[in-house]
């Protein structure tokens, strides 16, 4: 348990999104202030998965299982990972994926096949394709991953609880190394409709965290990967430590199946267990990537429940930003790209804005809102941040992310 007992190191990372492929490309394009929304939508337009994988493979597999391929094979190269050829025994080797809602475009486009043809057209690849565990299947396949294998499937805290779940596996003795993350291809006009009708989807196409002028969420796309080891395992193998998972904390609201609990206490109270378990106090946070889903309720109570987990004299002078401004909302990836957003600001010292912010709300409260680049302080002592995620159907989940 000693390798365990401050969490985890992360020796590769890997990310498909809107502003590209790779994780660099994230850091890099996001840090300029860039966005990648057009159109209302946040896509991977440059993405064409016949450029990474095999034309067999594309065929057998929806969106959202290439993205976490892809971004898998960046983040094990990173870690000195090769098929066939793994560091630890195979079985020992977990594999946890979150996904909020599968592969949607497989299953629609199998259902225009039954509208235009009849049923007996219906591919028998649809379920493989369609299922939510199919990425954190073909991933234990490609690599020979034979330890436990999930996915996590809480709305938009799937990727940040995939990430969890891992550390849990890591700190229970069940696995010596776990490849977790997220992943979401999910911008359909069927899924499109149903947000707006929701009220949730931002009817001018934009998405504005923390701006006076939001008016909720962009649907984007995209998947993050991130490669867990033990310090001691890492170490006896030679490999760098890219960063630290530090403490994760979750918690559900038992309130309503898509509205935040009012108070914010629960989502508080996962803030409260992730430092706990870091080790780590309010004060001592350089950076703060929050879930920021632009819409006016939902930005309002996750500062509440900020300032109620770290005080409002410590949330006053952490630096905080949201992806989403760039992104769009990533559903089921959203936690895992955005804890790859925030170890990357982490290791170059500089935090990204949230993209398109103009005017902070003031009604949210004294917050110390990124709206460009901002140089993170050195020192020390490791840089930590903390990023939060927040689910349909109450699923609150922390993770405190760090430097070596």
């Amino acid at each position: 348990m000693s390798d365990t007992a401050t969490g985890a190191v992360v020796t590769g990372f890997g990310a498909v999104t809107p502003l590209g492929t790779g994780a660099d490309a994230l850091h890099e394009r996001a840090v300029a202030g860039e966005s990648a929304l057009h159109d209302g939508l946040g896509s991977c337009h440059g993405f064409r998965a016949v450029d990474h994988l095999s034309r067999h493979l594309v065929r057998r597999t929806d969106r959202f299982t290439q993205f976490t391929l892809v971004a898998a094979d960046e983040a094990l190269t990173r870690a000195g990972w090769t098929p066939g050829d793994l560091p630890y025994d195979a079985a020992r080797v977990a594999c946890v994926i979150g996904c909020g809602l599968g592969g949607t475009a497989s299953f629609e486009a199998q259902g225009t096949v039954i509208a235009e043809q009849g049923a007996e057209y219906v591919s028998a690849l649809m379920v493989p394709q369609m299922m939510a565990n199919a990425a954190a299947s073909h991933l234990s396949m490609r690599y020979g991953f034979k330890g436990e294998s999930l996915c996590v499937a809480s709305a938009c805290s799937s990727g940040a609880q995939a990430i969890g779940t891992g550390l849990r596996l890591l700190a229970a003795g069940a696995a010596d190394a776990v490849v977790v993350g997220g992943a979401e291809a999910s911008t359909s006009e069927l899924v499109s409709a149903a947000f707006r009708n929701a009220g949730a989807l931002s009817p001018t196409g934009r998405c504005l965290p923390f701006d006076t002028d939001r008016d909720g969420f962009v649907i984007g796309e995209g998947a993050g990967v991130l490669v867990l080891e033990t310090a001691g395992g890492a170490a006896r193998r030679g490999a760098e430590a890219l960063g630290a998972v530090r403490g994760y904390g979750a918690t559900s609201d038992a309130h309503h199946l898509t509205a935040p609990d009012p108070g914010g206490g629960p989502a508080a109270e996962a803030v409260t267990q992730a430092l706990r378990q870091a080790g780590t106090a309010p004060g001592e946070l350089d950076y703060l990537n929050a879930h920021g889903t632009g819409t006016l309720l939902n930005d309002r109570l996750e500062c509440d429940a900020l300032r109620l987990a770290l005080g409002g004299d410590a949330l006053a002078r952490i630096p905080m930003s949201s992806s989403k401004g760039a992104l769009g909302h990533l559903f089921g990836a959203a936690g895992a790209v955005e804890a790859i957003a925030t170890l990357q600001a982490l290791r170059h010292g500089v935090a990204p804005p949230t993209a398109g912010l103009r005017r902070p709300d003031e009604r949210l409260g004294e917050l110390d809102l990124i709206r460009t680049a901002r140089e993170l302080p050195g020192g020390d002592r490791p840089r930590a941040a903390l990023s939060t995620s927040f689910g349909f159907g109450g699923h609150n989940a922390a993770l405190v992310l760090s430097t070596p």
